[in-house]
């Protein structure tokens, strides 16, 4: 029991992971970014590659945070920003992005798939063995989500992130730097991505190509968790993730895959905007 529950929490705790710097992109700027994966990706090679150097894992993590957040902010700089309000120059352009990065990391690593080995072992709980960093995965995508919520939500480079976001005219007659805080959102968005991918570095293959196997399921994370992404997307990941996980357990992992997708099918279906709704007169 105790083990089918840790399992379903890892499952939700990495879809988060996954969806969550995706969700801030989107939600606050309305970029599609397809690329997205391969932003996770460069933060598992990064965990990779440090270790290899001798980095302790636990610093890896907030290293790749900080090399796809400054990644994240010079590609805002030189491609993102004049593909504002083009959606389909945007997916495009990403969607490129993300096939150059694939080659670059190809041509540099190679094709074949490693695995980052972390020693933690397993534990028993209620005579079920649980993987140990199972349990890490879990507390770092609760981290995540809490600090996520406290810069958006409790500090003024958030209320500034936000005004942007909704009121990009009023922010600028203010006096708000607009330019900046898209900047910062897109970097953001990276930096968490870097966070999923070192974490998720010795729970994934690591390949060139791991990003195009899960970006679907952060998409559809994303849409539907809503226009509220900091509430909707923990609580889709909860829903699409315990659907993915109790049909994987008991059939297998393509029918847990249909299932999800099902799901969001559904709930779309009867919720067009998402499981959460635009929060007006803040």
């Amino acid at each position: 029991m105790v083990g089918s529950f840790v399992a379903l929490l890892t499952s939700v705790a990495v879809l988060l992971l996954l969806s969550l710097g995706l969700a801030v992109v989107f939600g606050m700027r309305r970029i599609i970014n397809l690329a997205h994966g391969e932003f996770v990706m460069l933060g598992a090679y990064t965990a990779l590659e440090l270790t290899r150097q001798g980095v302790p894992f636990a610093l890896t993590v907030p290293v790749a945070a900080l090399a796809l957040g400054a990644f994240g902010a010079g590609l805002e700089r030189i491609l993102i920003r004049r593909l504002y309000d083009r959606l389909v120059d945007c997916m495009l352009a990403t969607w490129g992005l993300g096939l150059i990065l694939i080659q670059a990391v190809t041509l540099t690593f190679g094709t074949t798939t490693t695995g980052l080995r972390i020693p933690l072992g397993s534990v028993t709980v209620g005579g079920d063995a649980i993987a140990v960093y199972d349990l890490v995965i879990i507390v770092v995508a609760a981290l995540t989500l809490t600090a996520t919520v406290a810069l958006l939500a409790g500090t003024r480079l958030g209320l500034l992130m936000r005004a942007t976001a909704r009121s990009r005219s009023m922010a600028e007659a203010l006096g708000v730097d607009t330019a900046r805080m898209d900047m910062l959102t897109f970097a953001l968005g990276a930096a968490l991505a870097g966070v999923a991918g070192a974490t998720l570095a010795p729970f994934l293959g690591i390949a060139p190509t791991m990003g195009q196997g899960f970006i679907a399921d952060a998409f559809m994370t994303v849409i539907v968790g809503g226009a509220t992404f900091l509430v909707g997307v923990p609580v889709a990941s909860g829903v699409l993730g315990g659907v993915e996980n109790v049909l994987s357990t008991n059939l297998s992992p393509v029918m847990g895959s249909v299932g999800l997708l099902l799901a969001a099918i559904l709930i779309v279906r009867v919720r067009p905007g998402g499981l959460t709704r635009e929060i007006r007169g803040e």
